[in-house]
C-alpha cells in the first residue's frame, strides 16, 4: 500500500572514496575502444535527436546452464564518451519488464550535464526477448485490441470472458515459445548484463535503472557485487513484494493518484467546469465509465480502455491536462473526439506494446510463484476493489496470465547486500507504480546506499525530468562518487516538481496535447512507459 513520509532530515555530503578513482580498465580514452573493438562492432544509427548514437549486438547463451548451447542476440546502443577522463560503461534500463533501452541511452547522454555524460560510454540494451533483440516475443498480436470485456467482473459472464482471454494468452505463449519461455526471467537478464560487461572489455560497470530496471540493478548487484562500480536506482521496486503482492500495493497507490487528478481538475474548475468538489468530480468520472461500458466511444473506448487511458496519469502528471480535457469534453459537450485522441496517444497498444507485454508476462510469471487458484485472485481483488476501485481489476487481468503460465517458477532473489560501494537511490513519496516503501526497504537492504526523496512527488521516474535538486545529486555521484548522508529515513530531500497547469487561454484546453516529447519529462515518461 501507498505510504508517505513526514520526516526527512537535513543532509550532509560524504565522498565515497572508493569510487573516486578512474577504474583501471578505463584509465584512458585511448585504451577502452581498443578493448571493446575485439568483441563489439559499433555502427552508426544516429537519429535527429541523438546524432552520436551507435548500435551493435552481442550473442549470449539462451540457457546459462549450457553456455555452449543455443545463442540468442541482444541489441545494444551507445553514446561514446568524449572526455579524456573515462569512467567506463554506464548501462541504462527503462524498466518494464519488456522496455526497450536503446533510445534511453541517447536520452540519458543528452540529459546529463555534458561534462558528466562525456566521461561515460552510455550503453542501452534491449533485454532478452525485447525489441531488436532476437528472438523477440509476441505471444498473441492484438491482445489488447478494443473493445475488451469490462475489467470489473460484475457478472459471471464477464469474469468468464476475461478468464478465457488470460488463459488463451498464456497458452499462446507456451505454444509459440515453448523452447524460450523458461529462460525469459530476471536472473537470466542479469547474467546477460554481465556478458555485455565482458563484451565491452570492462572489469566493472556503472548502472542506472528506472522502475523494473531498479530490480535488475538489485539482482545484478547481488549476483555480481564485485562488478559494480556505481549504481543508481530511480523509482524502486520493493523486492519483498515481487510480483503478486507488488501489484496489490500498486492498486491502492494508483487509486490515490487518480484522486489526486480529480482534485487537480476540481482546482481548475474555471477551465474544466466539472465542479469544485473532488469527490463529485470523481463520481462524474465513474459515471462516464459506466456510460462507456454500455456504449464504447467511437467503438474503441469502453470501460477497460478508459482505465487504460487514465492509468498513465498515475505514472506522470504531465498527462493530466489532456486527460482532464477529454473528461470535460465527454461530460460537458458529449464530444468524445478528445477522449479517442487521448486513448490513441497514451494507451493504444501497437506491435511494440504487444512485444513489451509478452516479455512482461514471461518475466514476471517465471520469476516467482503466483497463486494458481483463481479463487485466491477473486478474493484478494474484490477486497482491494472495495477500498481502491480505480485500477484493481484492470491490474488483476493484466497479470492474470500468471495464474495459468506454462513454465515452472523460480525462487525470489534475496537482494540484501553489504558488499557494494556507495549506491544512490531516488524515490518519490507518492509514486504509485513503485510505492515509497520500496525505496525505504531497498535503502535498508543495500548497506552502503543513500536515499534521495522527492517529498510529495507522485511521478514514476524522477531524475532527468526537470527537478534540478534531484539531478544535482545524480550528477555529483556520477562525477566523483559523492553521495549524501543524512540522519533520517532519507539522506536528502528535494521538493517535488510543480504540478502542471491547464493550457493558456490562447491554446484550447480540448486540443492541447502534452502526451509526448515536448519536455525532458515528457520524453522520459514516454521511454519509461507504464506498467513498469
Amino acid at each position: 500500500m501507498r505510504r508517505s513520509t513526514a520526516v526527512l532530515c537535513g543532509a550532509t555530503v560524504v565522498l565515497a572514496g572508493s569510487l573516486t578513482a578512474v577504474p583501471a580498465e578505463a584509465a584512458s580514452s585511448q585504451s577502452a575502444p581498443a578493448a571493446q573493438a575485439a568483441k563489439v562492432t559499433w555502427k552508426k544509427c544516429a537519429t535527429e535527436d541523438y546524432p552520436t548514437l551507435q548500435c551493435a549486438s552481442v550473442k549470449v547463451p539462451l540457457n546459462y546452464a549450457k553456455p555452449n548451447g543455443r545463442k540468442i542476440t541482444l541489441a545494444l546502443s551507445r553514446v561514446p564518451h568524449t572526455a579524456r577522463k573515462y569512467q567506463g560503461p554506464l548501462l541504462v534500463n527503462p524498466g518494464g519488464p519488456g522496455g526497450s533501452g536503446l533510445t534511453l541511452a541517447g536520452f540519458v547522454a543528452s540529459s546529463l550535464p555534458k561534462s558528466v555524460a562525456a566521461q561515460y560510454d552510455v550503453i542501452g540494451f534491449d533485454p532478452r526477448g525485447v525489441g531488436k533483440s532476437k528472438p523477440a516475443l509476441d505471444c498473441k498480436p492484438g491482445y489488447f485490441n478494443p473493445v475488451r470485456p469490462d475489467s470489473v467482473p460484475s457478472t459471471a459472464a464477464i469474469e468468464k470472458a476475461n478468464l478465457a482471454r488470460a488463459k488463451a494468452f498464456a497458452k499462446a505463449c507456451g505454444t509459440k515459445y515453448a523452447d524460450v519461455l523458461p529462460y525469459i526471467n530476471t536472473v537470466s537478464a542479469v547474467k546477460d548484463m554481465d556478458r555485455i560487461r565482458k563484451a565491452l572489455g570492462a572489469k566493472k560497470i556503472n548502472y542506472f535503472g528506472y522502475s523494473y530496471g531498479t530490480y535488475l540493478g538489485q539482482v545484478y548487484a547481488k549476483l555480481f557485487p564485485t562488478r559494480v562500480r556505481r549504481l543508481v536506482l530511480d523509482s524502486i521496486v520493493d523486492p519483498g513484494g515481487v510480483w503478486y503482492d507488488a501489484n496489490i500495493s500498486q492498486d491502492y497507490a494508483f487509486d490515490a493518484r487518480q484522486k489526486a487528478l480529480m482534485a487537480w481538475i476540481a482546482k481548475y474548475n474555471g477551465t474544466y467546469k466539472l465542479g469544485t468538489d473532488p469527490a463529485a468530480v470523481e463520481a462524474k468520472w465513474y459515471a462516464m465509465r459506466a456510460e462507456l461500458a454500455k456504449k464504447p466511444a467511437g467503438g474503441k473506448v469502453g470501460a477497460s480502455e478508459l482505465e487504460d487511458t487514465y492509468i498513465p496519469g498515475g505514472y506522470y502528471n504531465g498527462y493530466w491536462p489532456v486527460l482532464a480535457s477529454a473528461f470535460a469534453a465527454h461530460v460537458n459537450d458529449k464530444n468524445d473526439a478528445p477522449l479517442l485522441k487521448a486513448y490513441e496517444s497514451i494507451a493504444a497498444i501497437d506491435a511494440s506494446g504487444d512485444n513489451g507485454y509478452s516479455v512482461y508476462t514471461a518475466v514476471q510469471c517465471r520469476d516467482v510463484s503466483w497463486p494458481r487458484d483463481w479463487n485466491q485472485w477473486r478474493k484478494d481483488n474484490w477486497a482491494v476493489y472495495e477500498k481502491a476501485p480505480f485500477m484493481a481489476w484492470n491490474n488483476a487481468w493484466y497479470n492474470a496470465p500468471c495464474a495459468f503460465w506454462p513454465t515452472k517458477t523460480l525462487k525470489p532473489v534475496n537482494v540484501a547486500n553489504s558488499k557494494l560501494p556507495p549506491v544512490l537511490l531516488f524515490q518519490a513519496t507518492n509514486d504509485a507504480a513503485t510505492p515509497y516503501q520500496g525505496g525505504v526497504a531497498v535503502h535498508r537492504l543495500l548497506k552502503h546506499s543513500s536515499l534521495v526523496v522527492e517529498q510529495g512527488g507522485g511521478n514514476h521516474g524522477i531524475t532527468l525530468s526537470g527537478n534540478a535538486c534531484l539531478d544535482k545529486y545524480l550528477a555529483k555521484y556520477l562525477t566523483d562518487g559523492t553521495v549524501p548522508r543524512g540522519s533520517g529515513v532519507a539522506d536528502a530531500v528535494c521538493k517535488k516538481t510543480a504540478d502542471p497547469v491547464p493550457p493558456s487561454t490562447t491554446q484550447s484546453a480540448l486540443t492541447a496535447d502534452r502526451t509526448a516529447g515536448t519536455t525532458s519529462a515528457d520524453t522520459l515518461h514516454t521511454l519509461v512507459g507504464v506498467r513498469g
